[in-house]
């Protein structure tokens, strides 16, 4: 598969995966300055790139293992780039909401990894209204309805 991706700041680098194997390609800042983000709050960081995803795909934006443990998360992780979003400069940038849920300050500079990027196929659904649903579980149903053990 191939997405067409444009570096539109000077210093914004294309998507990398450190191995073979990996799912996420990361994605890195792309600033002029150093940005701190403080404990409790969030920022929304430039990565430089536009994308044009093709029709049926999308680019799902998500947390990286790494800075998850010291508390450093994607907001809405998995946030979705659909194949619709794309253009030409900032309007259309690829930015990563980042929140520190941790307790010291978090430093990003010009061109570190900041997210990974998850290509995903979009499935074709039809959704049937239906009067009720008859199929069982043996689930005790609502959030957190499997116990923690």
């Amino acid at each position: 598969m191939k997405i067409k991706v444009s570096r539109f700041r000077k210093d914004a680098l294309l998507p990398t995966r450190k191995t073979e194997g990996s799912a996420g390609w990361d994605l890195r800042a792309c600033l002029d300055n150093e940005c701190i983000v403080h404990p409790g709050e969030t920022k929304i960081i430039n990565t430089g790139l536009n994308v044009s995803i093709p029709l049926g795909w999308e680019i799902q934006i998500r947390s990286r293992s790494g800075l998850a443990t010291k508390g450093i998360h994607v907001l809405n992780s998995p946030g979705t780039i659909d194949s619709d979003y794309k253009g030409v400069g900032e309007k259309f940038e690829i930015n990563v909401i980042i929140h520190n849920s941790g307790s010291s300050e978090f430093r990003i500079s010009n061109q570190d990894r900041i997210a990974q990027a998850v290509v995903s196929k979009i499935p074709d659904v039809e959704w049937i209204e239906v009067d009720s649903i008859e199929e069982e579980t043996n689930r005790k149903g609502g959030l957190g309805s499997t116990g923690i053990k």
